[in-house]
């Protein structure tokens, strides 16, 4: 009976190392310490992956240009990036596919006791951003209080412009007056004490965009959607179960704190609360706000920015079960 039990299992082993063997491997290639690192670690730590037909492995880099280059070149299957960036490559004649990640965008920040009341308050300020004169929260709020106060912000303002790291490090010691930085480190500053001045998303809205738009997401390449949809629309489905999960289940956040790099109890509700308020609404992209975004950002940022797109690409997003 044992050795009947015991050849039992090693089959049943050699079966499952078999499964796993054919099991097609996705590999990730993302920002070390980026947020999206707790929704592929729920991915993984619940085998949403393999549940899904496929082995997400991740690949940590230090920046965004370092991720984009192995995707290029090759040595990644999956990034995550803009989809205007994916619109931008589809129109310099490159088949990339974008799979909704997150809707939440940045905002700008103020010391607790400074006397702005609105962007128009900032002149004469020095504004901390978070990456180039090209960041798309930049261009938005340069757009929104020219027509909201009639305001000049890049003229009336002195920008540093740095990492987001930096740029957070500058808020918190009042090294500037003001900063436009990523969503979690303005929850972070906000839980130190700092207000919120401007939030990008009710700029868009003032704008005519919809703030529901999904600005970050999962990018493939065209040729892995054609001969493997399976692989692509299961990515797609592991990262739906992984939001699902992390909206309504708060000991999945305990699990994960120890990733978030919160130092204290109201940054770490401040992080769950804005990944929670970041979450997509399930189904296909709005692809004529997205149209709006593009024509918008063709406007403010020009060929820099865009390249050769000027309106929406076909292809740009995933459509589920595509």
């Amino acid at each position: 009976m044992f050795f009947k039990a015991f050849g039992g299992a090693i089959a049943a082993a050699l079966l499952a190392a078999a499964a796993l063997a054919d099991t097609p491997v996705l590999r990730a290639s993302v920002l070390k310490f980026g947020t999206v690192n707790w929704e592929l670690d729920t991915i993984k730590h619940h085998g949403f992956d393999t549940a899904h037909g496929f082995d997400l492995q991740v690949q940590g880099v230090a920046g965004g240009s370092a991720a984009k280059v192995a995707f290029q070149g090759g040595e990644a299957d999956v990034i995550v990036s803009d989809w205007l960036w994916v619109a931008r490559q589809r129109a310099a004649g490159k088949d990339y596919v974008f799979i909704p990640y997150s809707k939440a965008v940045g905002g700008v920040m103020v010391p607790q006791d400074s006397p702005a009341q609105s962007l128009a308050d900032l002149a004469g300020s020095k504004i901390g951003i978070a990456g180039g004169p090209l960041d798309k929260s930049w261009l938005i709020l340069q757009a929104y209080a020219a027509q909201a106060q009639g305001a000049d912000l890049e003229a009336q303002t002195e920008q540093v412009f740095a990492a987001p790291p930096l740029i957070f490090k500058s808020a918190l010691s009042g090294e500037v007056d003001a900063v436009i930085n990523f969503w979690h480190f303005l929850a972070k500053m906000e839980a130190s004490g700092m207000r919120k001045l401007v939030d990008v998303a009710d700029a868009a809205t003032a704008l005519g965009l919809d703030p529901n738009t999904p600005l970050l997401g999962y990018v493939v390449k065209g040729e892995m959607l054609r001969d493997n949809p399976n692989l692509v629309n299961g990515l797609a489905a592991a990262s739906r179960d992984a939001k699902d999960l992390l909206a309504a289940d708060d000991t999945e956040w305990d699990r994960l704190r120890d990733r978030m790099n919160a130092k204290t109890d109201a940054q770490f509700d401040a992080l769950k609360a804005g990944f929670r308020a970041g979450i997509p609404d399930a189904g296909p992209v709005d692809e004529d706000a997205a149209a709006r975004m593009l024509a918008l950002m063709v406007e403010l940022g020009g060929e820099d920015l865009v390249g050769d797109a000027r309106e929406l690409p076909a292809g740009t997003f995933l459509h589920s079960g595509s």
